[in-house]
């Protein structure tokens, strides 16, 4: 087993969402189709936004969109196992949002990662926009409690 599939244990995520695994995310192989695995990170990221503001979204008020998504694949995701996407955001700049997510089993097996950048973005100039200091305060507050 290669050394970065096992949850280290300083690295923490405060959020955790168990992923139901249906029969139609699996391949004849019996293994969670990698495609699937990025509706995975979706579902863990948009239920991360709505804990951290407190609310169910509405996505249309949303100020950041993915501008990339990085996913590795480390083992694949079987039929039966207990999986968990976490997510954390990793860090802001003036403009974007850098988050991190792992597919992890009940057993502390990392699956998979993957890595994302948001940027703030204005739909009346339909442009890149700074993200204000509010919409990073709730984020950054989420993060910081124990």
């Amino acid at each position: 087993m290669d050394i970065e599939q096992i949850k280290p244990e300083n690295d923490t995520y405060k959020h955790r969402l168990q992923v139901q695994i249906r029969f139609s995310d699996l391949d004849a192989l019996n293994h969670v189709n990698n495609s699937f695995q990025a509706q995975y990170y979706d579902l863990g990221r948009i239920n991360y936004f709505e804990q951290v503001m407190g609310e169910q979204l509405d996505w249309t008020k949303v100020v950041v969109v993915i501008v990339n998504t990085e996913n590795n694949f480390f083992s694949p995701i079987v039929q039966g196992e207990k999986v968990f996407v976490e997510t954390k955001l990793v860090r802001f700049g003036n403009r974007s949002m850098y988050m991190h997510q792992r597919l992890i089993t009940d057993r502390g097996i990392v699956k998979g990662t993957c890595r994302t950048i948001l940027a703030g973005f204005d739909k009346r100039t339909n442009s890149s926009a700074p993200i204000s200091q509010d919409f990073k305060d709730r984020f950054l507050s989420y993060e910081a409690e124990e």
